[in-house]
């Protein structure tokens, strides 16, 4: 028996067309070719709609990052506002603040100036008119001649730290005005203080009759003496 010769199996495909003058044509392929073609189609349709879904989820994550900085810059936005407002704030509390302590420091000034000017010594010891001479021997002391009814009067506030007896007018009354400066008045009327008791400019230390018209009237700074003229003021 001859050999048998297994045929090779062939697809054909008919080209046709509408117009007259053209005929049929006949184009044959292997069906490994077609496998081939559809594996190929298969693979990019695969790559299309993996790429499709890759890229699907890389804009989604994209949009969720961009709204997540979004919601982000509008919270520090928000807190940027905050912020400012809360400075404004501040700086409002401060300027009141600055308002308030120049305030304070100038009353406080004001204050310290009344006070010191209320226990220093510069004010006239006596009521009314008087006529003065300088005593010639010992501390710095002046001495005042007075009409009847005149009063010693304290020079300045401050604290009555002694009432003494004085063999050369009769009494001596101290003044300690807090501020280094005390005051010492001598003469023989009625005392109207006590010792210890606080004084202000002005209170009357004693009553100036016909038979007490002197006043001797010393002053120290320090713990010094010092001439009274230098600090009293007298007008007139």
């Amino acid at each position: 028996m001859g050999q048998r010769h297994k045929r090779k199996k062939h697809q054909m495909v008919l080209l046709t067309s509408d117009a007259v003058d053209t005929g049929v044509e006949q184009i044959h392929y292997h069906p490994w070719i077609l496998w081939i073609v559809i594996l190929i189609l298969c693979v990019f349709l695969g790559a299309f709609l993996g790429y499709f879904y890759f890229e699907k989820d890389v804009l989604l994550e994209r949009d969720q990052s961009a709204a997540a900085q979004q919601e982000e810059i509008d919270r520090l936005e928000q807190e940027k506002t905050d912020l400012e407002s809360e400075i404004a704030s501040l700086k409002e509390t401060v300027q009141i603040l600055s308002e308030t302590v120049t305030q304070k420091t100038q009353n406080e000034n004001q204050l310290t100036e009344q006070l010191e000017k209320q226990t220093t010594p510069t004010e006239f010891p006596l009521t009314g008119s008087a006529t003065m001479e300088m005593a010639t021997e010992g501390d710095p002391m002046c001495i005042f001649s007075a009409a009847d009814g005149a009063m010693v009067v304290a020079t300045a506030g401050g604290t009555v730290t002694a009432v003494n007896d004085d063999s050369e007018y009769g009494h001596n009354i101290w003044v300690d005005h807090g501020n280094g400066y005390v005051t010492i008045y001598r003469n023989s009327g009625e005392v109207k203080v006590k010792q210890g008791e606080a004084v202000t400019q002005g209170t009357t230390l004693f009553l100036i009759t016909g038979e007490n018209s002197k006043l001797g009237y010393q002053m120290l700074k320090d713990g010094v003496y010092i001439d009274p003229m230098e600090m009293l003021n007298i007008s007139g």
